[in-house]
């Protein structure tokens, strides 16, 4: 899906004639650019997605430790988490103690 976005965006480029003469010389380094510099972003994307989870994870866990909240509460400060996941930490976490 994304190469077939990446190689319409270089024709239409090329029919608007922009860039027309570079793109047609290196069309397919283009592409292989683009899908890298995609890549990359999506990785980074997914790393920052899985780093929110691991705090709003750790935030929840001290949450539940102190036990003067609700997991309904909480879900409320934590709303990265749903409150069945919050219900597994809690779970886990009466298994440690």
């Amino acid at each position: 899906m994304t190469q077939k976005a990446v190689t319409e965006t270089i024709r239409i480029c090329k029919d608007r004639n922009v860039l027309r003469e570079y793109l047609a010389q290196r069309e397919k380094e283009v592409v292989t650019i683009m899908m890298s510099l995609f890549d990359e972003e999506q990785i980074m994307k997914s790393f920052i997605k899985s780093e929110r989870h691991d705090e709003a994870r750790e935030t929840a866990e001290r949450l539940i430790k102190k036990g003067k909240m609700t997991l309904e509460d909480i879900a409320d400060c934590v709303p990265l988490l749903s409150l069945d996941e919050l219900k597994e930490i809690e779970a886990e976490i009466m298994q440690l103690a």
